[in-house]
């Protein structure tokens, strides 16, 4: 009886924090409160702000993708750019495409990323800025954001 009243006790706290530390918002926005993004809609612009999955984006993809694919998307000498790909191409391509790997025009290759947790993780938020990048919403430099502010339970 006292393992069975921890373990929901354990199982309700684990909810509570992935409740608590899962949304964030902007005190004085309330649209930007109710954002929840989605592949059709993946990042969230205001008054030249992103949300921070867009901007933790902006960190993830220079902390891994950028030594191939330029700054800001832009390309290389060796790697695509990926601001005309993602105009066309599907969340579900993105992360096909960085899971698998690829092998592209002139043999180049794009290793898998599907090891990487790093990436695996964040690719929501990698896909919703280079998405913000390709739709001309965000310029090359590092994005301002909202503050990180938690929601409460009470909120959701």
């Amino acid at each position: 009886m006292q393992r069975n009243k921890f373990s929901k006790s354990l199982l309700l706290a684990t909810i509570a924090l992935t409740y608590s530390i899962s949304g964030y918002s902007a005190a004085s926005k309330a649209d930007y409160r109710d954002f929840v993004p989605s592949p059709e809609q993946p990042y969230y612009f205001e008054d030249g702000k992103v949300d921070f999955g867009t901007y933790n984006g902006f960190r993830r993809y220079h902390a891994d993708c950028h030594v191939c694919h330029g700054p800001a998307g832009m390309g290389s000498s060796y790697a695509p750019a990926l601001l005309e790909s993602l105009k066309v191409m599907s969340y579900g391509d993105f992360v096909n495409a960085v899971v698998t790997g690829r092998v592209g025009m002139n043999n180049s290759v794009m290793p898998s990323f599907a090891k990487n947790i790093d990436v695996i993780k964040y690719i929501a938020d990698i896909y919703a800025y280079l998405k913000a990048r390709s739709d001309g919403v965000i310029g090359m430099n590092r994005p301002a954001k909202f503050p990180k502010v938690k929601k409460l339970i009470a909120d959701k």
